[in-house]
């Protein structure tokens, strides 16, 4: 977060803001003749925060309703719009989202005119039947009837098992004044590595590249020859311009009919062209936007020419759309009674931003919460699963589901010293180090050996060496328990045995506590970093 936000924060003296150059140059563009001015309006990552500000730079940027005004002021510019997102839409959502099954977030994307959406890993938090629910309409115990999206969900890439057949149409063909544009899906292949078992249970997933590529040659087969992907995969930008990631990979791979790629999954600000197609991201959580223009030559129904901005969504100067609003409120008045119990209160910022050795005050805390809850010897958290901040003063129990919002359950199990080392190799499995955060022990590691070797001391909190071959208790949250993160060593595991949420626990933290207070203690230590 706090990376993306600093990216974001650059780019604000950069993005142009306004509508007015934007707008000249469309009136100038008139819709006749060989070519089609066709205006595609992406959104990415907005994880349900329908009612949440943030601030970049001191300026208040994003929120529902404030996006909502932007996507319809640059629709106004061009009617030839469509708008589009990449994928986790929902999930880690806001509570007021979350508490309602984030159904207010599918209102609020009918309300504003979605063309067409992709799935991310998110989407599937909570199974697909659940995510099949929001997108087709259903019942649910806890809210009833809904009727589901008003616009069409793809994925190319993601295969029922039982029938090997696509669970959503792998992509939609719009046609904007007489021009067909093809609009493919695909989510991160790597997505049952990241969500509970049961959320992908019944589904597997296909390579990206190869998905994109069956449904590319379908597509020419019936004459469709301007393409987009919405993928919700990850591409990094740097300073210089230089990108890397999933996407640039996929770029390189795809048939080259493709012309544009929308990105997702790592919140980052992204606008460039690989392979001359065009990578664009638009950060995360509805602060900011994809303005992508194309240029389509009517005759040979091909783009001839896109480029793309992206937008912050500043609130400042602009009035929120108040029918958005209006659905926000209603949401907020359903919930308010629980997201605003005050269950305790801290005399600082409790953050996950890890400290040089990868210890985090905040991580500190829900480790703790968790073996006090559980009353094991340790507990592990994934730093992953922590979503935001906890400030100064009263703390509500809204702030404290913002920080833990998957509701998942805690499960205490048996492991051996040796599995425990083996569990914290797993920091290095991938290509990105996950330093789990801890409580009940110290752990020291070398970041000089090889993968396999680099824990090179372990003891509990007085000092006593954790034996290889004695057996200790631990909590860890049912994601990781289930191999989430490549944390497959948990599956080994005797005993197990689901308790409380891990929200339960640190909302029980707090309550037990006059005020909460934590420090970095050592708990971590890296040598030759």
């Amino acid at each position: 977060m706090k990376k993306t936000l600093s990216a974001l924060a650059l780019a604000l003296g950069l993005t142009p803001i306004g509508a007015g150059v934007h707008a000249e140059e469309h009136a100038i563009q008139k819709q006749k003749g060989r070519y089609l001015d066709v205006q595609l309006l992406g959104v990415n990552d907005f994880h349900g925060q329908i009612d949440i500000t943030r601030k970049v730079a001191g300026e208040s940027v994003g929120r529902a309703d404030y996006l909502a005004s932007y996507l319809k002021m640059r629709e106004r510019e061009n009617p030839n719009t469509l708008l589009v997102h990449a994928g986790d839409m929902v999930g880690a959502s806001s509570p007021t989202s979350a508490l309602l099954q984030d159904e207010p977030t599918v209102e609020i994307m009918n309300k504003m005119g979605f063309d067409v959406g992709a799935l991310g890993n998110h989407e599937f938090d909570e199974g697909v039947d659940e995510m099949m629910r929001l997108i087709d309409g259903g019942t649910h115990d806890k809210t009833g009837y809904f009727e589901g999206a008003d616009f069409p969900y793809v994925a190319a890439n993601v295969i029922d098992k039982k029938t090997k057949e696509n669970i959503l149409p792998p992509y939609v063909v719009k046609k904007v004044k007489g021009v067909n544009i093809g609009i493919i899906g695909v989510v991160f292949s790597d997505t049952p590595d990241i969500v509970i078992p049961s959320g992908t249970a019944g589904v597997e997933f296909i390579d990206e590249a190869e998905a994109i590529n069956k449904a590319v040659k379908s597509l020419k087969k019936k004459g469709v020859k301007s393409i987009v992907v919405l993928a919700h995969n990850p591409v990094e930008q740097s300073a210089t311009g230089e990108v890397s990631g999933e996407l640039v990979d996929m770029a390189n791979k795809v048939d080259d009919e493709v012309d544009v790629m929308f990105g997702a999954h790592n919140h980052r600000n992204v606008n460039a062209v690989v392979d001359n197609k065009l990578l664009v991201q638009a950060f995360s959580y509805g602060t900011a936007f994809a303005d992508v223009d194309l240029k389509i030559d009517r005759r040979t129904k091909d783009i001839v020419k896109s480029k793309a901005e992206v937008v912050t969504v500043l609130q400042k100067g602009v009035t929120p759309d108040s029918s958005i609003t209006k659905i926000i409120k209603q949401a907020e008045d359903q919930v308010a009674p629980i997201i605003n119990e005050v269950v305790g209160k801290t005399d600082q910022l409790l953050s996950g931003t890890e400290a040089y050795n990868g210890e985090s005050v905040l991580g500190n805390v829900i480790a703790d919460s968790m073996t006090e809850q559980t009353g094991t010897d340790f507990a592990f958290m994934n730093p992953g699963g922590i979503r935001d901040v906890i400030n100064p003063g009263e703390v509500t129990w809204g702030e404290l589901f913002n920080v833990q919002p998957f509701g998942n359950d805690l499960v205490t199990m048996t492991l051996t010293g040796a599995q425990i080392k083996e569990l914290f190799e797993s920091q290095w499995a991938t290509d990105k180090e996950k330093m789990l955060q801890i409580s009940g022990l110290k752990a020291t590691f070398d970041l000089s050996k090889p993968v396999g070797d680099r824990t090179v001391s372990m003891v509990k909190k007085d000092g006593t060496p954790i034996e290889a071959e004695q057996e200790y208790t631990v909590t860890v949250n049912n994601f990781m328990a289930g191999g989430g993160d490549g944390y497959t060593v948990l599956l080994e595991g005797k005993n197990p045995t689901v308790s409380v949420t891990d929200l339960e626990a640190l909302v029980n933290y707090f309550k037990n506590r006059d005020t909460v207070s934590a420090q970095i203690e050592g708990r971590i230590t890296k040598i030759n970093p």
